[in-house]
């Protein structure tokens, strides 16, 4: 361990705190996944001392990111998807088409996706924490926010709390796109992952499954 010299040039602290914030851990949940004592991680996050790479891949590893979440220096141009050339894929026993949005930057707290959801497709009830915004770009979405039935066309939008149980459906005859965007505040599981919130409502999704899900399909973009 290495006390901090004047060549850091980006505030690892910060995004070290961030991180653990967001995984709902305490320093010392941190120190005990990691080994590390709670003192001098209370001292990395404030930016008075900077660990080794040896510790701080003890750190990244007990947070389930790798070091280059906390050292690597997003580009701009990283951030920038193109219509043509967007990722797009599907979940294992889903229809719905994903087209991602967001960039995977270190600290970043918001998750983006486009979907294409086929007529008469439907979700089951889901909770999870965080918060959530749709805005129907094509066709129509029935939103169901606790117990309220919401029908939303082109140009409708609606933001609600992850913990009010919500559900949704394409009831028309004709696909639906929608731009979803949501804030995830704890670890990814079966019960806050956004991708749950619209797999299926017959689907058999794994309730372990990380950020690319197991079964997910590789769609070429178009």
């Amino acid at each position: 361990m290495s006390k901090k010299t004047g060549g850091v040039s980006f505030t690892l602290g910060p995004r070290i705190r961030k991180r653990r914030q967001m995984m709902s851990m305490t320093l010392q949940e941190l120190s005990n996944a990691c080994g590390v004592s709670v003192s001098y991680l209370s001292q990395v996050e404030r930016d008075n001392a900077v660990p080794t790479l040896g510790t701080l891949a003890e750190i990244a590893a007990a947070l389930d990111v790798s070091i280059d979440h906390f050292i690597a220096t997003p580009r701009q141009s990283d951030a920038v998807t193109r219509a043509s050339l967007r990722p797009r894929f599907s979940v294992a026993g889903n229809s719905v088409i994903y087209e991602k949005l967001g960039a995977d930057f270190p600290g970043h707290e918001l998750t983006s996706f486009v979907l294409n959801v086929p007529p008469h497709y439907s979700t089951e009830t889901v909770q999870h924490s965080g918060e959530e915004i749709i805005f129907v770009l094509e066709g129509e979405i029935l939103q169901v926010v606790d117990g309220q039935s919401f029908l939303l066309r082109t140009g409708d939008s609606m933001h609600y709390l992850g913990l009010q149980p919500h559900s949704y459906s394409n009831p028309g005859d004709s696909p639906a796109r929608l731009l979803w965007m949501g804030k995830m505040l704890h670890p990814v599981t079966h019960s806050v992952h956004p991708l749950h919130a619209f797999r299926d409502a017959q689907g058999d999704a794994d309730a372990k499954s990380p950020v690319a899900p197991l079964g997910v399909a590789s769609i070429p973009a178009r």
